[in-house]
């Protein structure tokens, strides 16, 4: 029994969307065709490809399958069940598995996402098929997963069980591979939160940006969808030269506006009721939290929280004495229509 003990975000995230849509994620179907169809298309979030800068899958903000790298290799598997996306994971985590080795022998038809080696415990497996003794299937599988290759008298055995040379050329490759278990687990938790992708959009959002966004911006990305593309158009320009913390924020960006394609919108922070760290679900939109303003970090935006309890602030300047927050970013909050009518003193 292998424990492994890590921060995670993706329980984080899926207790954030229990609590919000009062779903047992442990009751959503593993086999359902709505989530699958996220690894085939957008259909199902009811967006073109054109709506969201061209990405052709459901799967942005997905863990381990949101990234560009990753919706490449699901294009290229071309996954049509469960299992096959716990094979693409195994992939996607090994070392010398896929570029160079697994991709190429799919693209050219020699295998296919079944037939591969994806995981470590499918060549022992899949040795063992072939008659080949079940400690020595072991012991082979140990040394290729750890980047050890093959001894020539492991070679002569597989041959004489018809393993094809393909597969021995795979093996000589590979430099790490991935526990089917884990690639199994990590599975599981992409697809219930895929699943609260397509039946509980607002609380997958807003569990999103609460959690997994790395540059959040109230100011960018929550002004209306034109604004955000306007934004994001600049940033295409500029590609070349984008700061890191731009570069997190385009990230970001691309799931704002599929969000704002699928029809639903932000509603503007209301500082008696918004939540320092977590956006909200008000009516049909969303509210972000108090610390998604640009340079306002977590403690300030809990103080505000809290000096919001105490009832209606009196002023500006009572703001900033009861919130602590600096003048700054009061002007700030006051440009963004945050404060109200609020005067200065």
């Amino acid at each position: 029994l292998k424990l492994d003990i890590l921060g995670h975000d993706d329980p984080t995230m899926i207790r954030m969307l229990q609590d919000l849509t009062g779903v047992d994620p442990l009751s959503i179907p593993l086999d359902g065709q709505d989530v699958m169809s996220l690894f085939q298309s957008t259909k199902a979030l009811g967006v073109t490809p054109e709506q969201i800068g061209g990405t052709r899958l459901g799967l942005l903000g997905i863990p381990e399958f949101g990234t560009d790298f990753a919706m490449q290799m699901v294009i290229d598997a071309q996954p049509q069940a469960f299992s096959d996306l716990v094979r693409i994971s195994g992939l996607a985590h090994g070392t010398d598995v896929w570029l160079g080795n697994a991709r190429d022998l799919i693209m050219d038809g020699t295998a296919t996402i079944s037939t591969a080696i994806c995981t470590r415990e499918d060549i022992m497996q899949y040795l063992i098929q072939r008659g080949v003794e079940s400690s020595l299937s072991f012991t082979i599988m140990e040394s290729v997963r750890k980047g050890k290759g093959l001894k020539e008298e492991w070679i002569a055995e597989m041959k004489e069980h018809q393993v094809p040379d393909w597969y021995i050329a795979s093996c000589k490759k590979i430099k790490y591979m991935f526990p089917k278990a884990h690639a199994a687990a990590y599975v599981m938790m992409a697809w219930r939160i895929g699943y609260c992708k397509i039946h509980y959009p607002l609380a997958y959002y807003g569990a999103f940006f609460s959690i997994r966004a790395k540059a959040f911006s109230y100011e960018l990305m929550c002004q209306g969808q034109k604004h955000l593309e306007n934004i994001m158009a600049d940033y295409q320009r500029r590609s070349d030269s984008l700061s890191n913390k731009e570069e997190l924020a385009y990230g970001d960006m691309k799931i704002v506006q599929e969000m704002y394609a699928r029809g639903f919108e932000f509603m503007p922070i209301d500082i008696f009721r918004a939540q320092s760290r977590s956006f909200q679900i008000v009516g049909d939109k969303l509210m972000p939290s108090i610390n998604s303003i640009d340079g306002l970090g977590e403690k300030a935006a809990d103080s505000i929280e809290e000096a919001a309890k105490d009832g209606p602030f009196l002023s500006r300047e009572d703001f900033r004495n009861r919130t602590k927050v600096s003048k700054t970013i009061c002007d700030l909050m006051g440009e963004l229509g945050i404060l109200g009518e609020l005067p200065e003193s």
